[in-house]
């Protein structure tokens, strides 16, 4: 069966969506348009709302709406710890999960030559200048751990040196109630290798 064309227009523009394929951007359409077509005029406007009104903090990259997001503008945050994170959805975990009062910069990616991703896509220059300024004491890398996120957090590690700043990753490893024999190999040598002294 064929479908309207807007109808088609509306399935293709929700499979941009990450993990959403053909059959779960056609279920979300048909519930939009049969049983909640206020919520779907909501989520459009919200949507051009929010392409057309946020953008990136001129500081760490964040996502806002004015020139600096709500963590470089607070007043109480320690400008001597800086967390690097890959993106935006990052920051917001490490708000929920930790007590960090520190500051943020946003790769918004990591490395990735063969994706055509290099220091300057990621602001790395920017960064290189905050750095510079001394007030940065701390640079907490906080990137994936990938082969991307490694290759990433030694870059960083480099930079920091660079500029006198001491560097640290967070831990990686073994998931808390997790049991020794269930995790996977990898995950377990990283865990074991970077083990530290106990209080």
């Amino acid at each position: 069966m064929s479908y309207s064309p807007l109808l088609v227009r509306l399935i293709d523009g929700l499979r941009c969506m990450p993990g959403v394929g053909q059959k779960s951007a056609q279920r979300i359409a048909f519930h939009l348009l049969e049983r909640d077509r206020d919520g779907a005029s909501g989520l459009s406007a919200a949507l051009a709302d929010a392409v057309d009104g946020i953008g990136h903090c001129s500081r760490c990259r964040m996502f806002t709406e004015s020139e600096l997001c709500s963590i470089c503008s607070a007043s109480g945050r320690d400008t001597a710890q800086l967390c690097v994170v890959e993106s935006p959805a990052d920051v917001m975990a490490i708000e929920d999960a930790t007590g960090f009062r520190g500051q943020y910069f946003v790769l918004m990616g990591h490395l990735s030559p063969l994706d055509g991703i290099g220091p300057e896509e990621l602001g790395l220059s920017k960064l290189e200048e905050w750095l510079g300024n001394g007030e940065v004491k701390e640079l907490i890398i906080a990137t994936n751990p990938t082969v991307e996120g490694d290759a990433t957090a030694h870059y960083l590690a480099d930079l920091a040196l660079r500029n006198s700043v001491t560097a640290s990753r967070i831990a990686h490893g073994v998931p808390l109630g997790g049991e020794l024999e269930y995790v996977d190999g990898g995950t377990l040598s990283h865990a074991f290798y970077g083990r530290r002294a106990v209080d």
